[in-house]
């Protein structure tokens, strides 16, 4: 990929640099929509951290802003908002975080404190929220900013390619999962099981639930089983019992009315991604009657990340990743997109 000059400032090489990828021209991943960038080193602001990245999840809503899935809101903003970090400077307001602390950056990066939403403990439907790679650059990249309110503490002691997914795959599957109305024992449906369902499942799996796991890859199906799934099938198979839940990761809308005809009475489907293709025909007999109920996933509240960090560590959540150095985003980005990566793909810088 070819280096931004026109817009972007060369810095003396060195620790007054940044280097990453930025979303240049959005569209099919095969088109190059990344390029690669150096910048100037960002001071914080007075509630922000400056982060050394020690690595950097790479989820699906990152490929869905490089190919244009999701509209830019700035030109060549910075992807990535799972990222794990040493704070290298902080701002004179920060407390909480020293230099040299472990932090992590995720997707909810600002709220405005002050709407009904905010007020009632539900920021993540702030109409004025902003997010991590989407509103400001993120962690496809060696440095980045956070800001000091909205980043979680991470213990030193764990490799920062098994933390950075729990940053988002993790509690955007946590809610997910809340969302379904999962009952105590329950049966769950999976569908799709990338980063953030094979998280999922097996906190599901420890609270007790038969998690029923339905995706298209034979490889994620024998991961599938080998965190305790009761049974693993392809994407448009019939679960082997009806279900009390469902979650749906895999961005298709065609399988909304497949996931709902699998549910039993009163169950929920829960759709996890900020994107889906169109939703066809729903048949209200088949798929809506006898009080099925279809929800939607909209980001995460700090606290889902707390709650989710907290319990991940007390059930000591297995993260599969496929590493990749920096340099091959464009990579990572593409086999996300072919479906070619083993639970979670993780950059990381040098």
């Amino acid at each position: 990929m070819a280096g931004l000059t026109a817009d972007v400032p060369s810095p003396v090489p060195g620790r007054d640099a940044v280097s990453g990828w930025a979303v240049h021209r959005p569209g099919p991943i095969t088109s190059g929509p990344l390029a690669s960038v150096r910048r100037p080193l960002p001071e914080p602001g007075p509630r922000e951290l400056l982060l050394d990245v020690e690595a950097c999840g790479v989820c699906r809503t990152d490929l869905h802003l490089a190919e244009g899935d999701l509209p830019p809101r700035r030109p060549e903003t910075v992807p990535g908002h799972e990222i794990v970090g040493r704070v290298a400077a902080a701002g004179d307001a920060v407390t909480g975080f020293r230099v040299g602390d472990r932090a992590g950056g995720a997707w909810l990066r600002s709220t405005c404190g002050m709407c009904r939403y905010c007020r009632a403990g539900r920021e993540n439907l702030c109409p004025a929220s902003r997010y991590t790679g989407w509103d400001a650059d993120g962690g496809f990249a060696t440095r980045t900013l956070v800001p000091a309110d909205y980043a979680y503490p991470l213990p030193d002691g764990q490799d920062a390619t098994q933390l950075a997914p729990l940053l988002c795959a993790g509690i955007i599957g946590y809610r997910a999962l809340r969302r379904s109305a999962l009952p105590p024992g329950g049966r769950l449906g999976i569908y799709g099981f990338g980063a953030s369902a094979h998280l999922t499942a097996q906190l599901a799996v420890a609270e007790g639930a038969r998690v029923h796991v339905l995706t298209r890859g034979a490889q994620a199906r024998e991961l599938a089983l080998g965190l305790g799934a009761s049974s693993a099938g392809g994407a448009y198979d019939r679960p082997p019992e009806p279900l009390d839940s469902a979650i749906l990761f895999a961005p298709v809308g065609d399988l909304v009315p497949v996931a709902l005809e699998a549910l039993d009475r009163s169950g929920t489907l829960a759709v996890a991604g900020i994107h889906l293709t169109d939703i066809p025909a729903l048949n209200y007999q088949r798929h809506l009657f006898q009080e099925r109920n279809l929800r939607s996933v909209t980001s995460n509240t700090r606290a889902d990340g707390t709650e989710f960090l907290r319990a991940a560590a007390q059930v000591g959540i297995q993260v599969t990743v496929s590493p990749y150095q920096l340099s091959r985003a464009p990579e990572a980005l593409a086999d996300l997109a072919a479906g070619r990566v083993h639970g979670a793909a993780v950059l990381i810088p040098g």
